[in-house]
C-alpha cells in the first residue's frame, strides 16, 4: 500500500517502522509499496523510489530488520504511466504541474485517465527502451538492497496494465491492436527483470485480471485474456501471479464484496497452471485459510487488514489454533498461545 511519505524516492524512518512492525506482527512476507523505477514513474512526488543507487542503503536497512525478525522482504517494481505526477490522495485530486515539481506523464497512447489527470505523451522507441532499462537497473538495485523477491506491477491502470488493455492502448504499431501486440511490451519488461534477477529467487507479476468495464466502452482487458497472458508469463519463468482487478478506467463497475477477486485467482491458477495469490476484502483468518486449503490460490496477500492491525498474522494464527511465538518483549500481555507461566514470569515494569 502506497504510503506517499518519501522525499525524492528515499525510504525513511516512516518506512522502517511501518514495514518493520509488520515483520514483528508475524507476516511471512513483507512487501513494500509500489517502488518507482524512475522519477517520472512515480504516482506522486512522494512515492517510494528505487531509481538511483543512493536509494539502496535505506532500503537495505529495512530488509535487514525484516530478515532479523523472520520475514522475507519483497518489493514491487512499478511505473505509474498516465497516472503519474498527481497530488497525494488525501489532498484534492489534481495534476502536479512542473512549477510544483511535477513532470510529463507517459503512456502507450495519448489518452488521459480522467479529467483531473494529465494528457500523457505516447511512448516512442527511445522511451520504451528507457523503461526497460529502468526496470533492469531497479532490479539490480533490489538485489543490492537485500530483497528476496520482486513483483512487477502490471495492475491498477499503471503503465504496463495500460499496454495490456484496449481502453488505454490504441497504438497502431507492433505494441497495439491485437492481444499479441498489446502483451509485447509487458513481456519485454518481465524478460528483462527475470534476466537481471537471481534465477533461484522468485519473480511475481501483479495483474488486474479484468478492467470491470461496461460494454459501452468497447473492448477491454478481461479474465480470458489474463489466463492466456499468465500462460506466457509462466514460460518467462514468472513464479506467481498476484491477481487483483480494475483501476484502468473511471467508469469501471466493481462488485466489491468479501473475497470478490478470489475467483479470478482460482481460474488463472487452474487454467494457466501457475501459482497465484488472492487479494481483496479478505478480512477473516478462516476465510484466508480456506482460500489456500481449497486450492483457490497459493498465497493470500493482505493490504488494508495489515494497515488496520500490523499484528493480524499473529492473531490469525491464534484464531486458527496454530503454534506461534509472539515477540518476547510482548509475552507479558498473555494470550491463548502464551502459557500462564510465560505470562507471569516476565517482570512488569
Amino acid at each position: 500500500m502506497c504510503e506517499y511519505s518519501s522525499t525524492d524516492g528515499f525510504a525513511n524512518e516512516w518506512h522502517f517502522v511501518h514495514l518493520g512492525s509488520r515483520a514483528i506482527g508475524g507476516a511471512a512476507l513483507v512487501m513494500t509499496e509500489a517502488n518507482a523505477v524512475s522519477p517520472e514513474g512515480r504516482i506522486t512526488p512522494h512515492d517510494l523510489g528505487i531509481y538511483k543507487d543512493e536509494h539502496i542503503s535505506e532500503l537495505k536497512r529495512v530488509t535487514g530488520f525484516l530478515h532479523q525478525h523472520g520475514a522475507y522482504a519483497g518489493t514491487q517494481l512499478a511505473h505509474a504511466g498516465r497516472k503519474a505526477s498527481m497530488a497525494i490522495p488525501w489532498e484534492k485530486e489534481r495534476l502536479i504541474p512542473a512549477s510544483e515539481g511535477g513532470w510529463q506523464p507517459v503512456a502507450p497512447s495519448a489518452i488521459r485517465f480522467g479529467d483531473s489527470y494529465g494528457v500523457p505523451t505516447a511512448l516512442d522507441r527511445a522511451g520504451l527502451d528507457k523503461i526497460v532499462a529502468d526496470f533492469t537497473a531497479a532490479t539490480r538495485r533490489a538485489i543490492e538492497a537485500g530483497f528476496d523477491l520482486v513483483e512487477v506491477h502490471m495492475a491498477h491502470g499503471y503503465l504496463l496494465h495500460e499496454f495490456l488493455s484496449p481502453l488505454s492502448n490504441q497504438r497502431t504499431d507492433e505494441y497495439g491492436g491485437s492481444f499479441e501486440n498489446r502483451i509485447r511490451f509487458p513481456l519485454e519488461v518481465v524478460r528483462a527483470v527475470r534476466a537481471a534477477w537471481p534465477q533461484h529467487l522468485p519473480v511475481l507479476v501483479r495483474i488486474s485480471a479484468t478492467d470491470w468495464a461496461p460494454e459501452s466502452l468497447g473492448p477491454a482487458w478481461d479474465l480470458a485474456q489474463s489466463v492466456e497472458f499468465a500462460k506466457l508469463l509462466k514460460k518467462e519463468s514468472v513464479d506467481l501471479i498476484d491477481v487483483s482487478t480494475g483501476g484502468n478506467h473511471p467508469a469501471q463497475q466493481i462488485p466489491v464484496g468479501s473475497g470478490y477477486q478470489v475467483h479470478h485467482a482460482a481460474v488463472i491458477r487452474s487454467e494457466a497452471d501457475i501459482p497465484t495469490a488472492a487479494v481483496g476484502m479478505i478480512t477473516d483468518p478462516a476465510q484466508a485459510d480456506q482460500i489456500v486449503r481449497s486450492g483457490q490460490a497459493d498465497l493470500v496477500l493482505l493490504a488494508r487488514e495489515l494497515l488496520r492491525n500490523p499484528y493480524w498474522p499473529l492473531h490469525a494464527a491464534d484464531a486458527l489454533h496454530q503454534q506461534i511465538s509472539w515477540p518476547v518483549q510482548y509475552t507479558r500481555a498473555g494470550g491463548r498461545n502464551i502459557t500462564a507461566r510465560e505470562a507471569v514470569s516476565t517482570p512488569a515494569v
